[in-house]
C-alpha cells in the first residue's frame, strides 16, 4: 500500500491526526527513520489523541456561544475592583466543576463580571466540561419556546446535563409565575449534579426579593447559594475608564 493510500484511508476513517503526523514523518524521513517502528507508530497515536482533544475543547467553545471571547490569562487584574488572582487561580483549576459548586458574581455595571463568566466558562471548556452561555431573558425565553413547540423536556434534560451554565443579567427584571417555577425546574435539576455561574449587578442579599415568591425564592436560592463561590466586585466602571482613555487618545 502506497503513502498516498494509506493517507487515504487514515482520512476515510477519520484520523487526521495520524494522517497529519505521517506526513510529517515523510516530510522529515531524517529525522524519524532511524527510529523503531512502534516508536514511529506511537507518535501516530498521540498525534491523533492531541488532535481529537483540540478538536474536542473547540466544539466545546463553540457550543458553549460565549457573550465574549475572554480567557483567565486576559483577566485584568490592574484595576481596582476586589479581585484577586489567586481568587482566579483557583477557580481555574476546576476543582468546583468536579464537586458541581456553584459561582455568584456580582458587581456594578461595568466592572467585568461579564468577562469573567466568559472567562470562566472557556476554562471549563478546555477542562472538557459542556458549558452554556444565556441571558436569563433568553434562557426564560428559549423555555417559553420549547413549551410552545413541544420540546420543554428535551430542553431540560439538555440543560440539566449542562456541566457549566453561565446566566447573565440576573436580577434585572421581575419574574412572572411560570419564569419562577422554569427557574425551580432548571435548579432543582442541576443541584447537586452540575455548576451554575450566576451574574449579577445585585448583591446576593437582595436576589431574594427579586423572585417575588417567597416559597419558591426559599427553595431556588438555597440550591443556589449554599454551595456556592462568591466574586463580589466593586469600583468604577472599567468601560468608563476605558472610553475616557480613547476620547483623550482622539484629542491627543
Amino acid at each position: 500500500m502506497t503513502t498516498t493510500t494509506t493517507l487515504a484511508r487514515l482520512h476515510d476513517l477519520r484520523l487526521s491526526g495520524m494522517a497529519q503526523a505521517l506526513t510529517q514523518q515523510q516530510e522529515q524521513s531524517s529525522t524519524y527513520e532511524a527510529l523503531p517502528f512502534l516508536e514511529r507508530l506511537g507518535l501516530l497515536v498521540e498525534q491523533e489523541c492531541l488532535a481529537r482533544e483540540q478538536r474536542k475543547r473547540d466544539r466545546l467553545i463553540r457550543q458553549a456561544r460565549f457573550k465574549l471571547r475572554a480567557t483567565v490569562q486576559d483577566i485584568d487584574y490592574q484595576h481596582p475592583r476586589n479581585l484577586k488572582p489567586e481568587q482566579i487561580a483557583h477557580l481555574a483549576q476546576g476543582d468546583w466543576l468536579h464537586r458541581a459548586q456553584n459561582l455568584l458574581i456580582t458587581g456594578p455595571c461595568g466592572s467585568g463580571k461579564t468577562f469573567l463568566a466568559c472567562a470562566l466558562g472557556h476554562n471549563a471548556c478546555l477542562h472538557g466540561y459542556t458549558t452554556r452561555y444565556y441571558r436569563l431573558s433568553r434562557l426564560l425565553l428559549a423555555f417559553t419556546q420549547a413549551k410552545a413547540d413541544g420540546s420543554y423536556h428535551k430542553l431540560l434534560t439538555q440543560t440539566a446535563k449542562t456541566r457549566l451554565l453561565l446566566i447573565d443579567d440576573w436580577g434585572l427584571s421581575a419574574l412572572t409565575t411560570a419564569q419562577r417555577h422554569d427557574l425551580m425546574e432548571i435548579m432543582d435539576d442541576r443541584h447537586g449534579a452540575a455548576s451554575t455561574v450566576m451574574v449579577s449587578q445585585l448583591p446576593v442579599d437582595q436576589w431574594y426579593v427579586t423572585v417575588g415568591d417567597n416559597t419558591l425564592a426559599d427553595a431556588l436560592l438555597d440550591r443556589l447559594i449554599h454551595n456556592a463561590h462568591r466574586l463580589s466586585l466593586k469600583g468604577e466602571s472599567i468601560r468608563k475608564k476605558m472610553a475616557t482613555l480613547t476620547e483623550r487618545e482622539h484629542l491627543s
